[in-house]
């Protein structure tokens, strides 16, 4: 099942300047989204297979480069790793 509130924030998040807000205060850009606390608290614990269940593939993809997570520890998490 898709989340689209999660999904929305990661397609916000492509804007350089949104990035740059969210890794400063992820909890400020959050609350203009309404997010479930199990989404939420997936997000600040960077819980790539729960996500990944939730959104689109590239998003996600994206939005953990956006969060600063390199490619090797993303792929890694998402394998279970």
């Amino acid at each position: 099942m898709r989340d689209y509130w999660a999904s929305r924030l990661f397609f916000d998040l492509q804007a350089p300047a949104a990035a740059a807000e969210f890794r400063a205060d992820r909890d400020a850009v959050m609350k203009r989204y309404p997010l479930a606390e199990n989404v939420r608290k997936a997000i600040l614990d960077d819980d790539v297979p729960f996500l990944a269940q939730r959104t689109n593939a590239y998003l996600l993809r994206y939005y953990f480069f956006a969060a600063g997570m390199k490619d090797e520890e993303f792929i890694r998490r998402l394998r279970g790793g």
